[in-house]
């Protein structure tokens, strides 16, 4: 049996991707795209003012025709994500992805974004013999 995370730092991937508020979805994209990542923080300085994810691009933009090279990541973001701290419990950061109905929290200090912990993290730590478990495992489709 793994042992479990107790803290979200044991889960956390460190490092953030981020954008700048007026940064297109395009720039998002390409960024997400290098990094193999689904969302990038959109960070005005050291402040998180949003988060965007692939889907938010897809969904909140191209659906309904915008321009991705004129469109700002801050528009389609979702504003002011619910974040963690490295040193809150990761069952507590379980348990606010399911009351926020979301995958991934930005983990902050001071304000500032450290890194990102997810729930297919989560899952591996967690309940490494579940079906989410074994996805977050694989290797992404190219």
């Amino acid at each position: 049996m793994a042992q479990r995370a107790r803290r979200v730092r044991d889960v956390m991937t460190p490092g953030v991707a981020a954008v700048r508020p007026d940064a297109s979805l395009v720039e998002a994209a390409q960024l997400m795209r290098a990094q193999d990542i689904g969302d990038v923080l959109v960070a005005d300085g050291d402040r998180v003012v949003g988060m965007v994810t692939d889907r938010d691009i897809a969904v909140r933009a191209v659906a309904d025709g915008a321009d991705p090279l004129t469109v700002s990541a801050q528009s389609v973001c979702t504003p002011d994500p619910v974040c963690v701290t490295p040193d809150d419990d990761a069952a507590e950061a379980v348990e606010l992805m399911r009351r926020h109905a979301v995958r991934r929290l930005p983990v902050v200090e001071d304000g500032r974004p450290l890194g990102m912990v997810g729930i297919g993290a989560l899952a591996r730590k967690h309940d490494p013999g579940s079906a989410l478990a074994d996805i977050s495992r694989a290797e992404p489709n190219a």
